[in-house]
């Protein structure tokens, strides 16, 4: 039986961005395939730098999407299924919005490293809260835009935390170059390091900025109808609590964190309508 491209943009969800396509699943049913849809737009813009072998094609990539989105909007879908779902569910987003967060993933194609923590926070924002925001908007739902700027960037730098082990191994630094020489490391250095305890204190700063932010978000009123587009910042939480439980070493961390705990955290979450 052949599926839907919706379907297919939720069975790939699943596999590439499981965090999201979880949180996916508190939205309403009539809501779920442009989520779904959505998040794998993201998905495939958050791979163009990692699955091709130089940047300019990462770079063609991206105008690829844009030129999609032209598309979409001029109702001449591409035929490809992440295009196709979104035309159906998501025509009406915010095309400034789209036209941003495809912009803010050129930084991925740049391998010099972020120079401060403001400048990875920067990137943070820019690439995780318009997700947010055109979450938000597909649910009809309105909320403080400092919550969804806090959520977002929170999200995104828990991720990037999340995701050294594997950046490392790349050979691909993400964290600050600034927090690094604090501890006497050079990026290159850093290669050398998997994780160990030469760069826990660097995990743990970054990770002080994200929990700063994700306190933010929750000490503010989120409306229930926006709650499905803001829940992965509540799976952050649970990373930086792992994280600092395991004294900031990302691969213990994610040990902790197993997926029923995920969707008991989500499901708490949206039953008390709390971040």
């Amino acid at each position: 039986m052949s599926v839907s491209p919706a379907e297919q943009c939720g069975r790939d969800l699943q596999r590439l961005d499981p965090d999201r396509w979880l949180t996916a699943l508190f939205a309403p049913d009539d809501r779920r395939p442009g989520l779904f849809a959505l998040y794998a737009f993201n998905t495939e813009i958050a791979r163009a730098r990692e699955t091709v072998s130089q940047p300019m094609i990462g770079q063609i990539r991206l105008q690829w999407w844009r030129e999609a989105w032209e598309g979409i909007r001029a109702g001449k879908p591409r035929q490809h299924p992440v295009v196709l779902a979104l035309h159906e569910h998501c025509r009406a987003l915010d095309p400034e919005t789209v036209l941003a967060l495809i912009d803010a993933r050129e930084r991925d194609m740049d391998e010099a490293p972020f120079a401060t923590l403001a400048e990875l926070s920067a990137y943070a924002f820019a690439t995780s809260v318009p997700v947010m925001k055109l979450a938000a908007q597909h649910l009809g739902a309105s909320t403080a835009p400092e919550v969804i700027e806090a959520a977002g960037t929170a999200y995104a730098l828990t991720g990037i935390l999340r995701a050294t082990p594997h950046l490392l191994a790349r050979q691909r630094v993400m964290l600050p170059v600034d927090l690094l020489a604090d501890q006497s490391l050079t990026p290159e250095a850093t290669y050398q390091t998997e994780c160990g305890p030469a760069l826990r204190p660097v995990i743990a700063d970054v990770a002080a900025e994200a929990r700063m932010l994700l306190r933010t978000a929750q000490g503010q009123k989120t409306a229930r109808a926006a709650l499905p587009a803001l829940l992965p910042v509540t799976l952050a939480g649970l990373s930086l609590n792992a994280l600092r439980r395991s004294g900031y070493d990302p691969i213990a961390a994610e040990t902790r964190i197993t997926p029923l705990r995920r969707q008991m955290a989500l499901l708490r979450a949206s039953l008390l309508g709390h971040l």
